[in-house]
């Protein structure tokens, strides 16, 4: 196995948040769109267009039904479910794939380009996503005492360990798989058919699948 390491972690940069409402009951892909939103306005990626006052987006799913409109007002950015009016832009994406748009554009193209911006982050080092995976999932009953993640990357095996105790989950992956499992940015589900190796018993993994859609959909 390889040897348990620990670095330091370069501080994240804060901007100035901005205000992501979304509506009660939210869908999925309105909670997807808000959480990618927020983590964008945390760390002050893409400005130009959460900083705008005015102005709609339509996100429609590639290859389901799912859409949601987001909203710009003031200092409040929206998120809603469906599509009730007419956009200023559409941009249909992937919702499986880190929100890639799969086809061209529709209406005001500066604004589609800058929403397609806002919602691909970049993500956060491995290490870094893992632990606030950890910190965020840990009390949800069933999740194992100690997460166990190993990272395949190109200058060597690293190895990080959360938590204290007997029952451990492992999951391994390149490094960029991690992050973007541990971050809510890539689907758990389709992370393990992607290469995400994990061990642990069948009910484990039904609880570190709700553990990960907790992170993805800030539930």
């Amino acid at each position: 196995m390889a040897e348990i390491m620990t670095f330091p972690e370069a501080p994240v940069k804060e901007g100035s948040a901005s205000l992501i409402a979304i509506e009660d009951d939210a869908s999925p892909v309105v909670r997807l769109i808000g959480r990618t939103l927020r983590d964008s306005s945390r760390i002050g990626h893409a400005p130009d267009v959460l900083g705008r006052s005015t102005g709609t987006v339509a996100v429609r799913s590639h290859d389901t039904p799912q859409a949601a409109t987001i909203s710009f007002g003031g200092k409040t950015i929206a998120v809603t479910s469906g599509v009730v009016i007419e956009p200023d832009a559409t941009v249909v994406v992937d919702l499986q794939a880190r929100f890639v748009s799969t086809l061209e554009s529709a209406g005001d193209v500066v604004l589609a380009s800058g929403i397609l911006r806002a919602l691909a982050p970049p993500l956060p080092h491995w290490r870094a996503a893992a632990r606030h995976f950890w910190a965020v999932t840990r009390e949800i009953p069933g999740v194992p005492e100690v997460l166990v993640v190993d990272a395949d990357g190109p200058d060597g095996p690293e190895r990080a360990r959360f938590g204290d105790g007997v029952t451990e989950y492992l999951m391994a992956a390149p490094p960029d798989l991690l992050a973007g499992v541990f971050s809510g940015a890539d689907d758990f589900a389709a992370s393990l058919a992607a290469g995400l190796r994990v061990r642990g018993t069948l009910s484990q993994l039904s609880v570190m699948t709700a553990a990960s859609w907790r992170v993805r959909f800030d539930v």
